[in-house]
């Protein structure tokens, strides 16, 4: 209960903050959802993804394949074998749930993209929170086709093995791009909503991950009905802060997301593999003008 009124106290205070900026929230019930799976990808850096000795998709990637295009048809397999430990998860957690499939819907109204992710609450494993502050937490990450492999790999060119919360890892190392620049366009652009307090955070993974700077993003809000989630992200499409992607009407970019379900932290989320979002463009995902 507390962590609804939380977020509806947040989406009150945002609502009166931003003024006309929410105005143009669409109606949901008419914009069409894309179901995507995603999965609990235990250790799989980008440095296990490009290793042909122990990936064979790395060959496809060499060629250009997005890794979709090879696994789009057994996302909830994998998760099966990540989260049991029978493949690349050596501290498997007992009972996690291996996939989760989440409704994705975009709309824009000339000035906000809006994004919504719903889906149905995971059993939980039982195991000891890991962020007891935080039972979910949701996260998307954009990327303006300028690094190398964004739209093949997603969210994956920020996942290194030397990453807090890998094997062995420093604690103190994030996500992060090799080669990333914010400056030179070099970056992905992350957005976070955290259930706890209803908090949100605009940020970007360049050469390090930072979780402030943007100030595209206008409002994030969550709920719980029934078992049944849903949290809608508002973000301007000019962006304005430092991480921010401006969004134009007709060009695509590069999209993931990611679920911290059961209070996980760190890689212990489920993840997307990269898809497109197009703003007024032929997509994976389309945000329609409304």
């Amino acid at each position: 209960m507390n962590m609804k009124l939380s977020a509806v106290a947040l989406g009150m205070t945002l609502a009166m903050g931003a003024g006309s900026a929410l105005a143009g929230a669409p109606d949901w019930g008419s914009v069409e959802a894309r179901k995507i799976p995603i999965f609990y990808p235990g250790v799989s850096p980008i440095e296990w993804i490009t290793n042909g000795t122990e990936h064979g998709g790395a060959r496809l990637l060499k060629k250009g394949e997005a890794c979709v295009d090879c696994h789009d048809e057994e996302i909830a397999d994998m998760g099966k074998k990540m989260a049991s430990g029978s493949k690349i998860e050596p501290t498997p957690i007992p009972g996690k749930a291996p996939s989760i499939a989440v409704n994705v819907q975009a709309a824009n109204d000339g000035e906000n993209l809006y994004l919504r992710f719903s889906w149905k609450q995971p059993k939980a494993s039982g195991a000891p929170k890991m962020d007891a502050d935080n039972p979910v937490k949701v996260a998307f990450m954009l990327e303006d086709n300028k690094i190398e492999r964004a739209d093949q790999s997603g969210c994956w060119e920020t996942c290194h093995q030397d990453a807090r919360t890998m094997p062995g890892a420093d604690d103190k190392k994030t996500k992060h791009v090799d080669g990333g620049n914010v400056d030179a366009g070099k970056f992905y652009d992350l957005m976070q909503w955290r259930s706890g307090k209803g908090e949100m955070h605009d940020g970007y993974v360049a050469d390090k991950r930072v979780m402030e700077g943007g100030k595209g993003l206008v409002s994030a809000e969550g709920k719980n009905e029934g078992g049944n989630w849903s949290v809608v992200f508002t973000r301007k499409l000019a962006g304005g802060g430092k991480g921010d992607i401006a969004l134009v009407a007709g060009k695509t970019y590069n999209f993931g997301f990611a679920i911290h379900d059961d209070s996980a932290k760190g890689r212990f989320h489920h993840v997307s593999f990269g898809y497109s979002l197009g703003i007024d463009a032929d997509a994976d995902i389309n945000a329609k003008k409304q």
